[in-house]
Order: C-alpha cells, then sequence, then structure tokens
C-alpha cells in the first residue's frame, strides 16, 4: 500500500486495484523525496535490517539502502513496486542489491517475529479494526534494541480542511500506536505532533504529522 491515501477515495476501495490504477495514471505519484520525519529520526541509527511497509516508488527505501540498510520493501501495488525498482537500478547495483521489493496486503500479512532493527510505516491509514492487528504486527517485527517508526496525518488536518479521505475513523494519533506497544518492553522516544506545508491539489496547507518512534528493550 502506497505512502498517502487519495484525497477522496473511501477506504474500501484503496486495495490492490485501486492503487495500481492510480500509480499507471501518471508517470510518478510522490515526489521521489525520502520523508522528512524518516530522514530526521533515522539520519544516526547504525544501518541493519530495515523494514519499509508501504514503499510505494521506493523514495524512503532507496535513502536508507543508500545508507548501509538492508532494506525489505512492502507494498500492495505491483504497479509500484516495478517502478521503485527501476528506480533502484538507477542508483546502481549496490544501492539495488540491498532492497528487496515485496508484494503483500498488510491487512493479512505476518512480518517475521523481530527480524529487524528498523520498521517504518508512513501514511498508513486503515480503518480501526485493522489497525488493532496492524500496530502490534509492527511492533512483533521489530528485532531487541530495535526501533519503529509511525509517522502519520493528524485527525486535525481533516478538521482543517486539508484534502484527506473524507472518513475520520481513517485517522489516529500516537496515543493509539504507544497504546499497542506490550508495556515493559519498549521506550518511547518521540510521541509528538509535528507541523510543516504541503502542497495539494496546488494549494498550500498547514499539515499536522503523528510521528511515534519508539526502541524495543535488548
Amino acid at each position: 500500500m502506497a505512502g498517502e491515501h487519495a484525497a477522496d477515495s473511501p477506504p474500501e476501495e484503496m486495495g490492490e486495484d485501486f492503487w495500481n490504477e492510480r500509480y499507471r495514471s501518471k508517470e510518478r505519484i510522490w515526489s521521489g523525496n525520502p520523508n522528512r520525519h524518516l530522514v530526521s529520526e533515522a539520519a544516526d541509527l547504525e544501518p541493519g535490517r530495515a523494514l519499509d511497509v508501504g514503499s510505494g516508488e521506493g523514495a524512503d527505501a532507496l535513502w536508507l539502502a543508500e545508507r548501509g540498510w538492508r532494506v525489505t520493501a512492502l507494498d500492495i501495488s505491483s504497479v509500484a513496486l516495478e517502478r521503485a525498482a527501476a528506480h533502484a537500478r538507477e542508483r546502481g547495483a549496490d544501492v539495488a542489491g540491498r532492497v528487496t521489493w515485496t508484494w503483500a496486503d498488510v491487512t493479512r500479512w505476518d512480518p517475521p517475529e523481530s527480524a529487524f532493527d528498523l520498521v517504518t510505516a508512513q501514511f498508513m491509514h486503515l480503518p480501526p479494526e485493522r489497525r488493532a492487528r496492524f500496530f502490534p504486527a509492527l511492533a512483533s517485527a521489530v528485532a531487541p534494541g530495535g526501533e519503529l517508526l509511525v509517522i502519520a496525518h493528524h485527525p486535525r488536518d481533516l478538521e482543517e480542511g486539508v484534502p484527506r479521505p473524507p472518513d475520520p475513523e481513517l485517522f489516529y494519533t500516537g496515543d493509539e500506536v504507544v497504546a499497542a506497544l506490550p508495556e515493559g518492553e519498549w521506550t518511547v522516544l518521540a510521541d509528538e505532533v509535528r507541523t510543516g506545508t504541503s502542497v495539494l491539489g496546488g494549494e498550500t496547507y498547514t499539515v499536522r504529522d503523528v510521528v511515534v518512534r519508539a526502541r524495543r528493550e535488548a
């Protein structure tokens, strides 16, 4: 599943067919730049094994790979994965060889236990019943001493007229992510709402992102 939802599509339509058609509709959907919160939070981490959930056209996975991470990049869109793999080849064999592009529906996929030093999921706006499974699954994939990074649009975006899917249930705060982490096993390093600007539909909006970063105890 790609990094952000279309502005006005209901969640039941956001499956594999939806995302494949969306990626086919344009040569590039996203900016090609890594997410600013990933850059600020992960730049100083020691490279290891990373899982990028909802990898889209691959900008975040490639940013990690260029820094020495071995990345499993997961998406529901085969079109996005093919495009991302092409971008990887443009970066050279060294970078491309560090990324494994993997098709999966994250609402049904079970990640390997304790397998990654960094698990990142960005703008994965699932219905509440799917998030109840999704967040614990992400946490279970983090190795002892590893980190989890979840980034999302804050509910206030919808309240203030930012073009987002018109379903309040898709939005959540950091508290929901933190609550999914087993007590006593995690240290929360960041649970913040960060403000920035984004150009959507040709207009510039003030947007607010939920940023949760947590480290699993070794």
